[in-house]
């Protein structure tokens, strides 16, 4: 996405853009000689994570923008509107206010503490509605104004919402935001859009969370900050109560090479899929008919009985709308080795090693597997977690996600 200018001298206020996607944007403004607030609470180095609002603010001067560096924890309504005060006072104004800062507990409910639920809302939903309010009576003034919330679309499928639902409200919080906002402040002509990757990005923050290994199946934060560019370049009284996923902008705007966005591009068939975006590919059988071309798994256990019900409930439906081949490692009080091909004729599942080399080898606690198949954490979230260790096309391993929640009854 090469940059116009068209943000040449435009004043815009990010919150959480000490490093990451936020300062991935701020960057990408930077070079169309933009003023960048840098509004995040990282005045001091974090001993893990690299970046300060200052060091943020030195490589926007680098990448030709003006910085100001405001220590902002968005959670406190004086910290907000003194840095709403200051940039007005610095830079004339405020165009664009990106609602970037955001926190993150995968949790179910009886392990998510209340002071990480209030953690969550409060940066989250509070903190997007109280900067885009005190951002507004100078948003009204502008000629080119927009709010941009990086949330996601608001997918009400309950499987979004059951193995984290205080996580998944804060983010429809902010996402709600943007579905009542943009309505509202239409007769401004301020433009109010929200912004989601369609895969997992990596930052400092999502490696020390998950470790180097799962960098290769991410993209980098510059196709958020790209795809931020391309909404934000245009006209904020047309575009506007739109929830965006990044490649889908950058695709009507000509992008045509991804590769460049993958942190290995090796992997670009393999990436790990955000929340909250569906993947058809999927599909529970249509009838419920069982394969005839297994034979009947023997035995007791909790492993044992998840694949009783896989093999109970394998279709010719199943296998064309998955084509792969699984085996598992399960360790721990029930270890052993299992496959599932759902890539050949009517499907097959079994004890040992799969019968042909599988896609995707996942590895796992026995306590952790039985929690994963009968729904009580989803793939991604134990991937993410350290519960679960993923070889092979990690696309293809978390597309199980649908499978399970199709034959979670069953088992």
């Amino acid at each position: 996405m090469i940059n116009t200018g068209k943000l040449q001298g435009l004043t815009v206020f990010i919150t959480g853009a000490s490093r990451g996607i936020g300062k991935a944007i701020a960057l990408k403004a930077a070079k169309d000689g933009a003023n960048i607030v840098v509004a995040a609470k990282t005045a001091e180095p974090h001993p893990k994570l690299p970046g300060t609002i200052y060091t943020a603010c030195k490589e926007i001067e680098e990448a030709g923008g003006k910085g100001l560096p405001c220590v902002v924890d968005v959670r406190d309504e004086k910290q907000v509107r003194n840095a709403v005060e200051e940039a007005v006072k610095k830079f004339g104004g405020i165009d664009i206010v990106i609602n970037n800062a955001s926190a993150i507990s995968l949790t179910p409910t009886p392990e998510t503490d209340m002071k990480r639920y209030d953690l969550m809302h409060n940066i989250n939903t509070r903190g997007t509605f109280l900067v885009s309010k005190e951002c507004l009576p100078y948003l009204k003034k502008s000629k080119h104004a927009h709010i941009l919330n990086l949330s996601p679309p608001l997918n009400m499928k309950p499987h979004w919402f059951q193995n984290h639902v205080a996580y998944t409200m804060a983010k429809y919080g902010m996402s709600m935001c943007v579905l009542g906002m943009h309505e509202e402040f239409r007769p401004f002509n301020i433009g109010v859009n929200a912004l989601w990757p369609r895969t997992g990005i990596h930052t400092a923050a999502i490696e020390m969370l998950t470790g180097p290994d799962s960098a290769k199946f991410n993209r980098k934060p510059e196709i958020v900050a790209d795809a931020a560019y391309a909404v934000l370049i245009s006209d904020p009284k047309t575009t506007t109560g739109n929830f965006f996923i990044d490649d889908e902008v950058l695709k009507k705007h000509g992008v045509t090479d991804f590769d460049q966005y993958c942190v290995d591009p090796k992997y670009k068939d393999k990436l790990m899929p955000d929340f909250f975006v569906d993947d058809d590919a999927i599909k529970a059988p249509s009838d419920g008919s069982p394969s005839l071309a297994t034979p009947k798994i023997q035995g007791d256990g909790k492993i044992v009985k998840i694949f009783q019900g896989i093999e109970a409930n394998l279709s010719p439906d199943t296998v064309k709308g998955t084509q792969a081949v699984f085996q598992f490692v399960v360790t721990g009080e029930e270890a052993g080795k299992w496959f599932v091909d759902l890539k050949n004729g009517s499907g097959a599942c079994g004890r040992g090693d799969a019968p042909t080399t599988p896609d995707a080898t996942l590895t796992m606690d026995s306590k952790n597997f039985f929690d994963m198949f009968s729904g009580k954490i989803k793939p991604a979230t134990a991937f993410m977690m350290g519960k679960l260790k993923i070889k092979g096309n990690m696309q293809k391993a978390l597309k199980l996600e649908k499978l399970m929640s199709s034959l979670k009854a069953k088992l």
